[in-house]
């Protein structure tokens, strides 16, 4: 994968975790500034990164979707089903990246999504597990080996275009 594969890979996450409130308006800036550096660039996107932190919070509605329009990538509305499920693909990604252990994956899916997101469900089974581990035959290792399985489904993923798909002028 090039570094403009994996940078536009991580501005996609970024926005589909902060559509659920996972992270702040600051972190998709942020990501929108390693996608420039990574050699992304449009107009929108350099909009995007130059935002403050202050301007993050009331710009990032305005100016994420052209952002990831002009790249070829998906803006999830606040909270839609899409964006649950692409969110959850985000978290799945990190964990396998190491950023959350298997238990605090299925804790933080379990949390946002209940039992109620079938994409997720598996994960939340899961995370009731973790809590009963003591009271069954099961061990740690076997919990976070399935937990792995599953993120690994989830974390499959389409194609996200490197290149722009408007050059900038």
């Amino acid at each position: 994968m090039t570094s403009t594969e994996a940078a536009a890979i991580a501005l996609q996450d970024h926005a589909a975790l902060w559509s659920v409130g996972e992270i702040r308006a600051s972190d998709v800036v942020n990501a929108a500034c390693d996608a420039l550096v990574a050699g992304l660039d449009t107009p929108g996107l350099r909009v995007l990164a130059a935002c403050t932190r202050a301007e993050a919070d009331y710009d990032i509605h305005e100016l994420l979707p052209e952002a990831l329009n002009e790249l070829g990538l998906t803006f999830y509305p606040l909270a839609s089903d899409v964006g649950q499920e692409a969110a959850a693909r985000a978290l799945a990604r990190r964990m396998l990246a190491g950023e959350l252990t298997p238990r605090e994956f299925t804790f933080r899916i379990h949390e946002r999504y209940g039992h109620e997101l079938p994409l997720t469900e598996r994960l939340a089974e899961l995370d009731d597990e973790y809590d009963v581990l003591e009271y069954g035959d099961r061990t740690v290792d076997q919990v976070d080996g399935e937990v792995t399985a599953e993120a690994r489904r989830l974390a499959a993923h389409p194609h996200v275009p490197a290149e722009p798909t408007d050059t900038p002028s």
